[in-house]
């Protein structure tokens, strides 16, 4: 069953309460999100989408497949 925008930014929010949030793509599979998050500050690019794919617990291309792929800009703020 593939996720839609809103499924991904609610499981994101658990992890980021804090976090400017913007998921787009509307066909389920294919998606991207713009995760902006103080905790990213000190953090490399790797790290903040490593921090970002665990949030999604498993979604992507896991056992369930639910999620394909996932464009991700990740920041901390200015």
């Amino acid at each position: 069953m593939p996720m839609y925008a809103k499924e991904i930014e609610e499981l994101l929010r658990e992890s980021f309460p804090e976090a400017e949030i913007t998921v787009q793509g509307e066909d389920g599979v294919h998606m991207s999100a713009m995760v902006v998050d103080p905790s990213f500050a000190g953090k490399n690019r790797v790290q903040q989408q490593r921090a970002v794919y665990a949030a999604l617990k498993g979604k992507m291309d896991g056992p369930s497949g639910e999620l394909h792929a996932l464009a991700l800009t990740t920041r901390a703020p200015d």
